[in-house]
């Protein structure tokens, strides 16, 4: 754990070899391989889910899921692959256009249908209805609460610990988007109370502390020092929370088995609050199973992922 010897590793497919072995198919537009891989992947929604968004958002800057579309148009891979692709890009859209822009409601539109279609395809899989709940937050004024609580109610229906649905359902509760830091929580935590052990649905309350620090520092951005920030990790509710999720999500699980891809990011985000918090015991173990990988989220909103990786491995070094 020296820090002249470590370097984390920000693999973008969170360690996924078979994944990244598919990325050169997508730059020259090959779609064989994107179909091997999701025929091989089968019905492990968190690996599932995790392919599709990350090819997504390579497939975003080209036409490949539509070569692959036009060459088996009653393939179910392919349009669930195409339904998140269409999301990536609308998102991509937003992103260029900057905050509170808005964007062409057809491309929203272009990319619900798109959903919609991958649902009907693949009534099985939670994944286009992951993306549709995604989407849902481009719409200036979000969607109406029925209609998002019919497309929860669908995913829920199909995986009921979605971690990546859930997570997508706290973005849009929050304060960023269309509710509150209050309704965030709630969701959080109602979320949380209601996992079975080793699920990881508890961390949701440390995405939720991130999503609550974004939106205060663009809030408090010419005042550095405003009250709120300086303790935003380690007031008492922040190290409890912590613990609590330690003890729901990870407490008793061996060291030894390696995190997932599909669960890095998750590991990651509570391993970044429990060094911020001064949990030096519940980091260190969440640091060894990360191993070398890890995810530039939550890192980068308090400075430089990696710096700050090496630094906390360096001061449980010490001690």
């Amino acid at each position: 754990m020296a820090r002249d010897r470590f370097s984390p590793d920000f693999d973008p497919d969170c360690g996924d070899e078979e994944l990244t072995a598919t990325r050169p198919d997508v730059v020259i537009g090959r779609w064989h391989g994107l179909r091997d891989l999701l025929g091989a992947t089968g019905r492990d929604w968190a690996a599932r889910g995790h392919r599709v968004r990350r090819l997504a958002q390579v497939c975003a800057g080209g036409s490949t899921v539509e070569t692959w579309l036009a060459a088996e148009p009653s393939s179910a891979d392919a349009r669930v692959l195409r339904a998140a692709t269409e999301t990536a890009r609308a998102f991509n859209l937003a992103i260029e256009a900057g905050r509170g822009a808005p964007i062409d409601p057809r491309r929203v539109d272009a990319a619900v249908l798109a959903c919609r279609a991958a649902s009907e395809a693949y009534p099985a899989d939670p994944t286009p209805w992951v993306s549709l709940i995604s989407v849902a937050r481009l719409y200036p004024a979000g969607v109406r609460r029925p209609e998002l609580a019919r497309w929860w109610d669908e995913l829920h229906q199909r995986d009921p610990y979605s971690m990546e649905g859930h997570l997508q359902v706290l973005h849009y509760y929050s304060a960023r988007w269309h509710g509150t830091h209050g309704l965030m929580y709630d969701f959080a935590r109602d979320a949380a109370g209601v996992a079975p052990p080793g699920c990881p649905l508890p961390v949701l309350v440390q995405y939720a502390r991130v999503e609550e620090y974004r939106y205060t520092l663009d809030l408090t951005r010419d005042r550095p020092t405003a009250v709120g920030i300086a303790q935003h990790w380690t007031d008492d509710g922040a190290v409890s929370d912590v613990r609590r999720t330690w003890d729901r999500w990870l407490a008793g699980r061996p060291v030894g088995p390696a995190v997932s891809p599909a669960e890095l990011r998750d590991v990651s985000h509570l391993a970044h609050a429990a060094c911020k918090a001064g949990e030096a015991e519940i980091a260190g173990v969440l640091l060894d199973l990360m191993g070398r990988r890890a995810t530039p989220a939550p890192w980068l909103y308090t400075g430089d992922p990696a710096r700050q990786i090496v630094r906390c491995r360096a001061d449980l070094a010490r001690r």
